[in-house]
């Protein structure tokens, strides 16, 4: 049996009491550490940048910037760092808002303790993930191209010009890894594994728009 990856975790929360109990349950996975708690956009965007993050799990309800509008952050500064989402609201409006952000998945706070475990190890393997109780809002099918982000929609354009990674990366003032990582999370989020594949989608999209 393949032994997991390990995950280094951020917590973000504005809760001091969710985090303690957010950490207790994770830190019972030997694959899983809990590296770094915020309280706020400010501290989390601190710890992304100080430390070793694979995976940040971020509530929605922050002061001053949301969790969704942070993670549009994270996904713009750091596409490496996963965001899995653990939110109350289970309404889908928050679900596609959280998903165009950048999230790769999203937990509901009342789903059972497992669901985390198993989202996280989910979308670590490069899936993404939703609570059982969402499956029926977002049983309507959804354009492909929503599902990216700005940052994505405008390295998908760069795409379909023919531009290398290292052109898009020097017109975007990005590095190259960046590009790739959007590149990975847009054949991701698409269901795309080949680049043929990809370029034909980003043509299709550029003829649509």
């Amino acid at each position: 049996m393949q032994t997991p990856p390990f995950v280094h975790i951020l917590l973000v929360d504005d809760h001091p009491l969710v985090r303690d109990g957010l950490r207790a349950r994770l830190e019972t996975i030997p694959h899983f550490e809990v590296v770094a708690e915020a309280g706020n956009a400010a501290e989390a965007l601190e710890h992304a940048a100080s430390k070793t993050i694979d995976l940040v799990l971020m509530d929605i309800n922050l002061s001053g910037m949301n969790g969704i509008e942070l993670t549009g952050r994270f996904n713009a500064l750091y596409p490496e760092i996963a965001v899995l989402m653990l939110s109350m609201h289970d309404k889908a409006e928050y679900v596609m808002q959280a998903i165009q952000a950048g999230a790769r998945g999203y937990v509901l706070k009342d789903a059972p303790a497992m669901d985390i475990i198993t989202a996280i190890d989910a979308v670590m393997s490069g899936g993404i993930y939703y609570s059982a109780g969402l499956a029926k809002q977002l049983a309507r099918p959804m354009p492909p191209a929503l599902l990216l982000t700005p940052r994505e929609r405008e390295v998908l354009q760069c795409i379909a010009t023919g531009k290398s990674n290292k052109h898009i990366a020097r017109d975007m003032s990005l590095s190259v890894r960046t590009i790739e990582t959007h590149r990975l999370n847009i054949k991701r989020k698409l269901g795309i594994e080949g680049q043929a594949d990809l370029i034909r989608f980003a043509l299709e999209q550029t003829q649509i728009r």
